[in-house]
């Protein structure tokens, strides 16, 4: 009599682990997709809730923050303090207790405010951005200064500007149709306490032509960027968004209009 088999032969168990490894490879994509658009909303929630912090600024104190108090340029006086718009709104985004630990008597760089300059807020952090070891105080998000991508003359047209508060009655292309903060990741200068973290877009979103050493909007998400407007809504726009459509949603009051199907 033949004795039942109880077990599987190497040949099967080998199908069986390729099978597994066949379909672990076919998921595997699903699964970064998934993650990945759980990191671009959470991505999308840090910025809205920027924005409900800036127009909380804006109802307090009749003005948005300036983009830097205090602008120091490159070699200037180390007197002057050059804090953030980012620094300033820390009270109306639930961080009193950051907000506490920097004294805005001083520099942003003094001694004083090593451990406030430090310190991570979790707002300020796309999900997507890979942590970096020893990266503290560190902001994915920076103030639009203005643009250059259709002018060289006069580019602190946008809505954060150095030494200057720009209210929303200022913003004469409308609170909808003008841009304030984008995504900015990888910059020289992005720490959430620098007044330096206002910059001028002078290409297309995610330029691969851009400067490594220039601040542009740029992100880590696949095909585009997560941008806020002055009304407190936030859009992920394509790399492929048209130049003048752009440079439109930047400037603040320039009477340009642009068509949001060049958004996509």
């Amino acid at each position: 009599m033949l004795s039942k088999r109880n077990g599987m032969t190497i040949v099967e168990v080998l199908v069986v682990i390729s099978i597994v490894g066949i379909l672990a490879a076919l998921m595997m994509p699903a699964v970064q997709s998934a993650r990945e658009s759980a990191r671009r909303m959470q991505c999308k929630n840090n910025l809205r809730q920027v924005g409900m912090a800036l127009h909380n600024y804006h109802s307090a104190l009749r003005t948005l923050p300036p983009g830097c108090m205090q602008w120091r340029p490159f070699r200037g006086n180390p007197r002057l303090k050059n804090f953030a718009w980012s620094a300033l709104i820390l009270p109306y985004m639930e961080s009193t207790q950051v907000h506490q630990l920097v004294d805005f008597n001083y520099p942003f760089d003094h001694p004083t405010n090593a451990v406030a300059r430090k310190t991570n807020i979790a707002m300020y952090m796309c999900p997507t951005v890979p942590v970096q070891k020893g990266a503290e105080g560190k902001t994915d998000y920076g103030g639009l200064y203005g643009q250059r991508i259709n002018t060289r003359l006069n580019t602190n047209n946008g809505v954060f500007i150095y030494n200057r508060a720009i209210s929303h009655r200022e913003i004469f292309d409308g609170l909808t149709q003008t841009l304030m903060i984008a995504e900015d990741t990888g910059g020289p200068d992005g720490e959430w306490i620098n007044g330096s973290n206002v910059f001028e877009q002078s290409g297309a979103i995610n330029d691969p032509k851009a400067w490594a050493m220039d601040n542009e909007i740029r992100s880590h998400h696949r095909s585009g960027a997560m941008l806020l407007f002055s009304c407190g809504r936030t859009e992920f726009f394509s790399n492929s968004t048209d130049l003048n459509v752009l440079a439109a949603m930047i400037t603040r009051d320039w009477g340009d209009v642009w068509d949001m199907t060049q958004t996509d």
